[in-house]
Parts: structure tokens; sequence; C-alpha cells
């Protein structure tokens, strides 16, 4: 076996509720001026009132930032970091999305206030103090509230991310009530989202290894099994629970064994049209798994044991029918399925593959080298 380490956040409540607990998990961190983060759309859809109420009824001072938005720029942690130093907070909430949960881990980390957002970009350049961090997703599919990146949008198509063991939370609450009111599209894609994190940790060449390889397994059963329940069915609250709990244990896996190519490629498309990340995978995933096919046929013939029925799952076809499944989920899920789709003209498939080709630090986790042309080719499939 290869020697290997495994990190994750260390206390996680799973539990419908859960989230009414969060001052007695904050004052258990000795945290009494929680900076609470959120974005608008949680703000409007009343979630963030209840839990704003809790705290402040339990005496904690709050600050409430609700201006992330998605793919949160430079603008956004500055302005974000500047509220939660005035008010003089003492530890964060991230309540949200992966991007909520994105901003909240690097104030946490700013607020320490020996580096600058500029000087922690890149792997492990953080030395700075993290202060007590909750992540609580409202979504289930970033895994965010387990893993130690933070992406950041640094100008009109790139983006830099933030790799550093600190951003770890302290706890990640887990509670299913919270995304009863998601609508059926992100669910879809966030649900697909979680899904490639777990399919492309186990496959991943750079840091493999048993532990997040279970993990990558359970987590896709879980969500195999209960995306198409939580996406026609979204008041069902056990599918709820099962999904957040696919896309933490996804979340997991992947943070140990990064992402690769279906990352790479859906990551231009969000960069240069806005795309939602989750979507994005969801529109190239087949094609790169197809291209992955003979490199990866052992890995994903042991998936297809978890995503099909029995009957189906054998046989040397299993890999290529588990490929054809998860392109046919993305139709049942009622989930865009080709870039034209989109209105991304054919015309722009060349700057998608030249900007996919700048994802080295994830395109070298493929099973199989990517080359320019093969991006080009994989666009053209999806196209």
């Amino acid at each position: 076996m290869t020697p290997f380490s495994f990190n994750t956040t260390p206390r996680i409540l799973c539990e419908p509720g859960a989230s009414e607990k969060l001052a007695a998990l904050a004052a258990g961190l000795g945290v009494q001026r929680p900076c609470l983060i959120s974005d608008g759309g949680i703000a409007a859809s009343g979630l963030l009132e209840p839990v704003q109420a809790q705290l402040e009824q339990a005496g904690l001072q709050v600050t409430v930032f609700s201006d992330v938005i998605a793919d949160p720029p430079e603008a956004i942690i500055h302005k974000a970091l500047q509220q939660a130093v005035q008010a003089r907070c003492d530890g964060v909430i991230g309540f949200g999305g992966g991007s909520a949960m994105d901003t909240a881990k690097l104030i946490a980390l700013l607020l320490d206030g020996s580096q600058s957002l500029q000087e922690i970009y890149g792997v492990d350049q953080a030395r700075g103090k993290r202060m007590p961090l909750i992540q609580v997703p409202t979504t289930a599919g970033t895994g965010s509230e387990v893993t130690p990146i933070a992406i950041v949008t640094t100008g009109e198509t790139t983006k830099q991310g933030v790799v550093a063991p600190q951003l770890l939370p302290d706890i990640a609450v887990l509670d299913a009530r919270l995304t009863l009111g998601l609508p059926p599209a992100v669910t879809a894609a966030t649900g697909i989202d979680a899904m490639v994190h777990a399919i492309e940790a186990y496959t991943s060449r750079h840091r493999k290894n048993p532990y997040s390889d279970m993990l990558a397994r359970e987590a896709l059963g879980l969500l195999a099994r209960n995306i198409e329940a939580a996406v026609h069915t979204g008041d069902d609250e056990t599918a709820r629970s099962n999904m957040l709990l696919g896309a933490l244990l996804a979340g997991q896996a992947f943070a140990n064994a990064p992402v690769a190519a279906v990352h790479a490629l859906a990551y231009p498309l969000g960069g240069i049209y806005h795309i939602p990340h989750g979507l994005s995978n969801s529109l190239v995933l087949p094609h790169v798994l197809r291209f992955n096919l003979d490199a990866a046929r052992t890995e994903y013939t042991a998936l297809a044991a978890i995503i099909l029925p029995p009957q189906e799952a054998l046989g040397d076809d299993a890999a290529e029918k588990m490929i054809d499944f998860l392109a046919d989920l993305a139709t049942r899920l009622n989930l865009p399925t080709r870039l034209r789709d989109l209105d991304i003209p054919e015309s722009a498939l060349p700057r998608l593959a030249a900007e996919a080709m700048l994802q080295q630090r994830l395109l070298v986790n493929n099973p199989r080298d990517v080359s320019e042309q093969d991006a080009l080719a994989i666009y053209q499939a999806a196209w």
C-alpha cells in the first residue's frame, strides 16, 4: 500500500434541525461575536433570519454579511473582511452554498491580520491562525464544509485557489431541513457535482488511497440512490439528508485524492459563460469518462457495481453502461445536456480547450493525459 495522510473537518453534526444548535456550537468554540456569512438568495429565502435570531437570543453579537455572489470576486472577500474586522468578530459561520462557505473560510483565516489575500493564493501559502469556523451547507454538492480549498475570481475569466489545512472548519453542520426548498435544477446540478467529486477522487492519479476510496464509494452510492427523489420530490427529508451526507463524504474524498479533467474542462464554462459549476461538470462528465475509459476501466467497473442494478453491472461492458447511466441521468433530472443548449457557439470551443489547459493542477490527476487537442475533441463531443 502507498503511504498516505488524510485530513478532514474534526467534528461533523448530521441531523435534521441541527442548525438550531448553532448558538451552542459557537459558544462552545469561545465565539461571542460571530460573522455570519451568506448570500442574497439565502437571505431572501428567509433561511437566515432564524439563525441570526437564535444567535442573538443566546447573547451573541452577530454581524451578518449576505453579499456573497457565485464565484466570489476579490472585492467581495475584501468587503466581507472589512466588515468583520470593524465588528471585531472572533469567529465565522458560513451559511449557504460553496461560494458562501469559501468566503467564510477566507475571512476566518484573514481575520488574523498577518497576511493579505494576495499572499495566501496557492498551496500551503497561509501562515496565519484561523479564527473558529463553523460551516453550514444549504446545498448538497460542493463538500466545501470538509475541504481545505477556497476559490476566488481574480479577473474577468480567471480564478485562483487557496489551499491550506487551516481552511478546514472546526465543525460541519448538516441540516437537511435547510435544503427542502432548493429548486429542482439546483438540486440536480449540485448533486451531479458531488457525484463527480466521488468519481474523480476514486480515479485520481495522485494521492489516491484506501480511505478516500472508501468514502468515494459510499458517497456515490448515497448520491446515486437519492438524487432523483431529491430532485423530483423536494420535500423528501430522507433523500435530502442522504444527499447532504453523500456530498460531504465526496468532499472528504476529493480533498485528499484530488479531482481531474471533468473539473478542468468545467472551469472555463463557468469562467467565460458563467454557467453554474455543477451544471458545467454535468455537461462534460460523460464525454470525459468516455475519453478516460481505457485508462480507468477497472475503476469504472467497480463504480458501476455501486450505481447500476446488479444485473446490469455484470459483464465486460459494465463501465460503458455506467457512463451511459450518468449521461441519461442528466436528462432524467431535466438538465441541459449539450453546450449548444446554453448558447455556446461551436466557434468558441478552441478557446475553451486552450483555457482548460491552464488547469494543469487538475489535469495531472486525470487517469489519462489530456492534450489541448483532446480537450477540444471532448468539447466537440459535448457540443
